[in-house]
């Protein structure tokens, strides 16, 4: 397992060593031993998640504001533009963001820190995305804000209109959100 850091420390790239031969290929998607000796981490994780979605449909922007998330993310068919926003208020890193394109066939994983908000645009026809979280899923502490909010100012590089549900079309701008203060 490769570690690759992107421009927020705290958030980073998972390149897998992957097997491959004739028959397919095999990788060992997440050892926490080998985790945590290369990140210092130990996310105990305690939920899997397993999202369907088809092209340019876009998922996000998505925290929880107690039972805080951090996610390992992976896509097992498809691609997608995974997003990762740094909404903790005293960060040095607030409102600044990490996007990586995630694939079936590139088999990278993005770690995801507490304190960040979520999203993914799905780039080919489906998409498969799985994620592991160390925080179960609470609705009551299910917060959001908009995808396209002008102070986070993201580059989904879109090509068209995006699907979107009614909660992500209706959230909060950053300014409006509930975020984390430390």
């Amino acid at each position: 397992m490769e570690i690759i850091t992107t421009e927020i420390p705290e958030v980073f790239i998972i390149q897998p060593k992957v097997f491959q031969d004739d028959r397919g290929f095999f990788y060992e998607s997440f050892n926490a031993r080998t985790f945590q000796e290369k990140t210092g981490l130990n996310p105990n994780f305690v939920q899997d998640n397993h999202s369907h979605s088809q092209r340019n449909v876009l998922r996000g922007l998505h925290y929880q504001i107690q039972q805080k998330q951090a996610k390992l993310v992976r896509v097992i068919n498809g691609e997608i533009l995974d997003v990762a926003v740094d909404i903790r208020k005293s960060s040095p890193t607030f409102k600044q963001w990490v996007a990586v394109k995630l694939s079936a066939e590139n088999q990278k994983q993005l770690w995801i820190p507490e304190g960040f908000a979520h999203g993914f645009l799905v780039l080919s026809e489906t998409a498969d995305v799985l994620y592991k979280t160390n925080n179960f899923y609470s609705s009551q502490y299910d917060r959001s804000i908009r995808w396209n909010d002008p102070e986070i100012d993201l580059n989904w590089n879109l090509k068209e209109t995006p699907i979107l549900s009614e909660k992500d079309k209706n959230a909060p701008l950053l300014k409006e959100a509930e975020i984390f203060s430390n």
